[in-house]
């Protein structure tokens, strides 16, 4: 793991296995955490640290792995760390981390059990006494805790039961969101994006919105993201055969709703696997990967209706998904990251320990950044610029 600006290296950590389900979780003061799914920790980071003589790494706290998610509460004092497959066929941990990194006496964790899952996981509620709420898939529901009767669970691994529970559809929850303005938290399922919030202390659910959008229907999005400065909720919307192995002939439709007009729409993105997105200062990008050649999208959002702006040819992947299998076994794939606060935004090639950085501005590349690794499976990026708001997104990626 490389730390640093234009290309030059200011801290490296070595021997460091990154949750990448879990991702990079942004944090305030520049701060950014994630989980290492072989030590077991959550690590802060201060990338900007080791240019003023701070180190790299700000605290290393313990948490249950294998890592599926994490997110902070509005302050990023208080986060919260789910469990999930690791590398194993089916769900077999039920153990959810809770931490309060202003403890007395430092950062302190406490872990307890909920369902064996894949939980997604977001805060609610009011800043001082926070619910830590779960998205379970089988069967689908929104389970909240309150973070602070999670901290106070005796050692040993106790069962928590949950403050209150809101139902959602079976089996197909994938992707979260939170919006720290409204309160308004998003959880993405076949039928929509199901909403609720807290109300006098509990969750109340709120409309479900719909995938249809702009005249476009079908399919139903795989991720969640904010872009807090446009207030828009993102996601790509994904169609066609549900065989794995016809991937080149899904659909891809990237999905906006505005969250204070309502207003909402799709993009045609092209057919293949688009897996996640960035967002970054006026624009949104989706990296595209097909047999016919992938290409990076940038989608620019300083408009009234988002539009797509280019569409940039990336260089191939050895090893790269071939038709006739799927797009996610033993093949490489590509890592996308941007940050709100800039126009940059980064695309690994997986296999080749290449990012590539393009101006979203001027649609063009800026530079290539090569590393030690190969960046199997595309690896797994964070683009970081000093006081981007990035934390206005409390929701790790």
């Amino acid at each position: 793991m490389r730390c640093g600006r234009d290309g030059r290296t200011t801290a490296q950590l070595d021997g460091r296995h990154l949750a990448e389900h879990a991702g990079f979780l942004a944090l305030p003061r520049n701060l950014t955490a994630f989980v290492d799914d072989r030590a077991g920790e959550l690590l802060i980071l201060d990338p900007y640290g080791p240019e003023s003589g701070r180190p790299v790494v700000e605290s290393r706290i313990p948490v249950a792995v294998p890592a599926e998610h994490l997110a902070a509460d509005h302050s990023g004092r208080r986060i919260a760390v789910t469990t999930g497959l690791g590398r194993n066929w089916a769900a077999w941990s039920d153990q959810l981390t809770a931490i309060d990194l202003a403890a007395e006496g430092g950062p302190s964790a406490v872990r307890v059990r909920t369902r064996v899952g894949e939980p997604g996981v977001t805060f609610a509620g009011s800043p001082d006494d926070p619910l830590v709420v779960l998205r379970h898939r089988e069967p689908g529901e929104l389970t909240a805790y309150r973070h602070a009767d999670l901290m106070a669970a005796a050692p040993s691994c106790p069962p928590a039961e949950p403050a209150q529970t809101l139902p959602l559809p079976d089996h197909d929850g994938h992707g979260d969101a939170y919006d720290p303005l409204t309160g308004w938290l998003f959880a993405a399922a076949g039928s929509g994006v199901h909403r609720a919030r807290e109300h006098g202390g509990v969750l109340v659910a709120g409309d479900t919105l719909p995938w249809e959008a702009g005249g476009r229907t079908g399919g139903r999005g795989y991720y969640l993201r904010l872009d807090a400065a446009r207030r828009t909720l993102w996601s790509c919307v994904r169609g066609g055969p549900s065989a794995p192995e016809e991937w080149p002939d899904w659909t891809n439709d990237a999905w906006w709703h505005h969250l204070d007009t309502g207003r909402g729409g799709r993009l045609g993105l092209g057919p293949g696997l688009v897996f996640r997105l960035a967002v970054l200062a006026g624009h949104v990008a989706f990296a595209r990967v097909h047999p016919d050649g992938d290409e990076l999208i940038l989608v620019s959002t300083t408009d009234t209706a988002p539009s797509v702006t280019a569409r940039l040819p990336l260089p191939p992947m050895a090893g790269a998904p071939r038709r006739g299998g799927t797009p996610w076994d033993g093949v490489q794939r590509r890592a996308i990251a941007a940050s709100p606060g800039a126009s940059l935004v980064a695309v690994s090639r997986g296999g080749h320990g290449e990012v590539h950085v393009f101006d979203a501005d001027t649609a063009r590349q800026t530079a290539l950044i090569t590393v030690p690794t190969p960046l199997d499976e595309g690896g797994h990026l964070a683009l970081i610029t000093p006081n981007d708001a990035s934390s206005m997104d409390p929701v790790g990626r």
